[in-house]
């Protein structure tokens, strides 16, 4: 059984590295030809080896994306191509029963988890951080529109609702806007600067910051009092990652850093749907592999014509996109209707399990 499953993995390895190879070339591509506009903008400063490093750090976000897909339709080819070479009616005669081809794919399957995983929660995060620093040295920030990010903090008598409307390459805070209410709701001071820092000890350390505070005396006349600070330190437990976090792509961070920014945003009280459902599409999307080795299991019990793969192959294709197209779906929908976070995440991966499973037990176990 060994031999068998030595033949079955590297088959099976080298034709979902063959597919993933030939996706990541297409969106090379793609991103190479939708980044060229971009070139020797920044007064030149942007150059065409910087955009190849670019679109070269975004492959491993596409690997993370297009892996699953990868490995169905690996899987499906060589499935098809043992059992249309009558490769795998022998391997039968050999003591391969349904039940143990699946434990052997399901293995296959769980390395493809693995690496997938590792993928999406470490390879990728970094890559895609160090793209956007990368980018930010053409438009000078990074952004994600007009208004930035907002983030709130509570304090034991005061919560602040920070703005911060952009990040510089060097990793400094620019826009910011604090605005301090006390614990009846009403403001109490607003403070801007154009640029911060991130101190040793987590402190923010405005510069030329304008700090506007609103009083009342007994007779209710209010009063502002302005006052102008060319370093002002404001103690507060936003992190660097936190900023980092609001600014990029929920989609693109790892497990842990979403894990952290849900927790802060719950501890002061603000919505987290969006980052739960990512967070737990985190966890489930690599186990979305197992399911795809097993949906390609009774490919090999089909009986082909010469010159059939390749429209099994395609129904591979079709499948895969549907999968990448239903779990997108899913989030938005879930997030709209205020779904369960990890059932609106798992619940692609389940509708495929139950598909492969009954195809499965049809095509290989009943006939």
């Amino acid at each position: 059984m060994k031999t068998i499953r030595r033949l079955i993995y590297r088959e099976v390895v080298a034709s979902v590295a063959f597919v993933a190879v030939g996706f990541l070339a297409l969106f090379f591509f793609f991103d190479f030809v939708d980044d060229l506009p971009n070139v020797g903008r920044g007064g030149g400063a942007y150059r065409l080896t910087q955009a190849f490093a670019y679109v070269t750090l975004m492959i491993p976000n596409h690997l993370y994306e297009l892996l699953p897909i990868a490995v169905l339709i690996g899987s499906i080819f060589v499935m098809a191509r043992l059992a249309q070479s009558s490769e795998y009616t022998i391997l039968r005669t050999s003591g391969l029963g349904p039940w143990r081809a699946l434990r052997t794919l399901l293995a296959l399957g769980l390395m493809f988890t693995v690496f997938t995983f590792a993928m999406g929660d470490y390879l990728s995060p970094i890559a895609d951080r160090t793209a956007q620093l990368l980018k930010a040295r053409l438009e000078g920030r990074i952004s994600i529109g007009q208004t930035g990010a907002w983030l709130k903090e509570k304090q034991p008598y005061h919560t602040y609702n920070v703005n911060v409307k952009a990040l510089s390459p060097e990793g400094d805070m620019q826009g910011i806007r604090i605005f301090e209410s006390d614990s009846r709701g009403f403001l109490v001071s607003v403070t801007q600067a154009p640029q911060a820092k991130f101190a040793d000890d987590g402190a923010w350390l405005l510069q030329n910051a304008d700090r506007n505070e609103f009083s009342s005396n007994s007779d209710e006349v209010a009063r502002v009092e302005s006052t102008k600070f060319p370093t002002l330190r404001w103690p507060t437990e936003i992190t660097p990652e936190m900023v980092s976090v609001a600014l990029l792509k929920p989609d693109r961070m790892s497990t842990i850093d979403l894990f952290q920014y849900i927790r802060h945003l719950e501890a002061n009280g603000q919505t987290s749907q969006r980052y739960e459902i990512e967070f737990w599409r985190k966890v489930f999307y690599p186990l979305s592999c197992i399911v795809m080795v097993v949906l390609a299991l009774p490919f090999a019990y089909l009986h082909f014509r010469a010159g059939g793969i390749t429209s099994y192959v395609f129904v591979g294709v079709l499948i895969g996109i549907s999968f990448f197209l239903l779990n997108n779906v899913f989030g938005y929908i879930g997030n709209l209707r205020n779904w369960q976070p990890w059932l609106t995440a798992a619940a692609p991966g389940l509708i495929y399990t139950m598909f492969s499973l009954g195809a499965f037990g049809w095509l290989v176990l009943r006939r």
